[in-house]
């Protein structure tokens, strides 16, 4: 099979069942932002932003470090058993010290008198971090369907007790007052609770996605290989540190926010804002990410045929033509799609564009990540992170306290285009690739410029702006079409 086609059906597969639950959990952020006032919903964006971060120390590169050991040692348990139990202690070990010292974590970051949120994260981030690896060999055996379900039911379990706990019994609560059954309700719902319900569902969901994933855990065989996990640990080590770093680049704006800007102004209502308009972005990280799924280990297995950096190439180029669609098709209708989130959440439309510019460069990234990854020098991806990092708190101290989010924004743009950049020239020197540039600055030259057009037209919402937008999104695809034409027809019949 073309390689472009098995990497797009595999894409698809991971990603259309996790996109459809992504979208549907993506539905919540109108009844967050509707049921929860800017500074209660500052707390979520802020919470899950340490969770990210969190993430990336917990699992610490032993997903990639299983991929590159078991395309290494075909056939070799110890890859599988090491990375799990690896992961099972260190996990365990964080939520006991969590747990323990979670009342004076929650009085250093300002939440004092809610400890429980740092236990319920801990079991969340040890749980989650627990499953990559498993998910990681469901990836790796091409398991695409049985890793798609799991994810998905993981996000209705989320969404479902979030609907559960936010919308429903606050309705039974309303019209069982003063009943036995409103008794009987205040055993599982307290109102006081409020924003915590967001955390307890998503506690309830990794803990049942974890029972669901007990057949892969359970064909481990208790071996420890002490020399392979010193193996994957040196391998794995600068992935974490550039993975920590990424993570400062993705997430440390709404980390800083509330600390650089004034108490005068309300830093935790500028946090909801922009916290809920990130979400605005979703359907680029959603594509991003469930290319990262398929792209991986595609990547991996090709680095081992002749014909690896023509497709990797071709990879890209296809990668940056979906990626301009998808920023005009949310620009072309903004409008409507900021609908979607709450009245006083929407003065932060002006970040929008910025962060979906922003995503295409870190998804360009990923994609040129992969040749320090394959030649074993993931050093590298450490070095560039960290200076993505320092640009990232550079730009966030020196632009945030006099611009709010939209100094964020543009701190996370100029990061991501930089390590982009920075990425593009070592991966040249060190691992050749001729990308077609002629054709990817072309598509994103048309892309800007036909954004560019619908903003100087400044048309009125209505009909006529929702017809010229839908054009110069036509002239868009149109031109692709005319272009790679051949190169389409090829991929389709093959």
């Amino acid at each position: 099979m073309n390689p472009l086609k098995k990497l797009a059906g595999q894409t698809a597969v991971y990603g259309l069942p996790t996109i459809v639950g992504r979208l549907l959990n993506y539905f919540l952020v109108p009844l967050y932002t509707r049921v929860f006032s800017t500074g209660e919903y500052g707390v979520v964006t802020e919470l899950y932003a340490y969770i990210a971060f969190l993430m990336v120390i917990l699992t610490y590169g032993m997903e990639t470090a299983f991929f590159r050991f078991s395309t290494k040692e075909k056939g070799n348990q110890d890859v599988y058993n090491t990375s799990v139990i690896s992961l099972i202690f260190s996990s365990l070990l964080f939520i006991i010290i969590t747990w323990i010292f979670s009342p004076s974590i929650a009085n250093v970051l300002g939440y004092h008198g809610n400890s429980e949120y740092f236990v319920w994260f801990a079991w969340i981030l040890g749980l989650d971090a627990l499953s990559s690896v498993p998910f990681a060999r469901l990836r790796e055996q091409n398991k695409a369907r049985r890793f798609a379900m799991l994810k998905s039911f993981n996000i209705g379990l989320q969404i479902g007790f979030n609907l559960f706990f936010i919308v429903i019994c606050p309705w039974l609560e309303k019209i069982t007052y003063g009943t036995s059954m409103n008794s009987i309700l205040h055993w599982v719902y307290s109102p006081e609770v409020g924003v915590g319900y967001i955390f307890i569902s998503n506690l309830i969901a990794s803990i049942l996605t974890l029972v669901l994933l007990l057949p892969e855990i359970l064909t481990i065989q208790f071996k420890f290989n002490k020399a392979l996990w010193i193996k994957m640990i040196q391998y794995a080590f600068p992935i974490m540190i550039w993975g920590m770093a990424g993570i400062v680049n993705e997430t440390f704006d709404r980390i800083l926010l509330k600390h650089l800007i004034p108490e005068s102004q309300h830093p935790m209502e500028q946090l909801g804002i922009y916290g809920a308009c990130y979400k605005i972005a979703i359907l680029m990280t959603l594509f991003i990410q469930t290319f990262k799924f398929a792209a991986e280990p595609f990547f991996f297995a090709q680095s081992e045929k002749g014909d690896a950096k023509k497709v990797y190439a071709d990879v890209m180029k296809y990668f940056i033509l979906v990626c301009a669609f998808i920023f005009l098709g949310v620009m072309m209708y903004i409008d409507i799609v900021m609908g979607f989130i709450g009245e006083e959440f929407r003065a932060g439309v002006a970040v929008v564009p910025i962060l979906l510019l922003a995503n295409l460069c870190l998804g360009v990234f990923y994609n040129l990540s992969i040749w320090y990854k394959i030649t074993d020098q993931t050093k590298f991806g450490a070095y560039i992170a960290l200076i993505g990092a320092a640009i990232t708190l550079l730009l966030n101290f020196l632009l945030v306290p006099t611009m709010g989010y939209m100094g964020a924004a543009w701190a996370t743009l100029i990061c991501y285009f930089a390590i982009m950049f920075i990425s593009y020239v070592l991966g040249q020197k060190y691992y050749r690739i001729d990308y077609n540039l002629k054709h990817i600055g072309f598509f994103m030259s048309l892309a800007l410029l036909l954004y560019a057009i619908s903003v100087w037209l400044n048309l009125d919402a209505g009909f006529l702006k929702i017809g010229v937008h839908t054009l110069l999104l036509f002239i868009y695809i149109a031109c692709v079409f005319f272009v790679e034409k051949d190169k389409i027809k090829q991929v389709i019949h093959l």
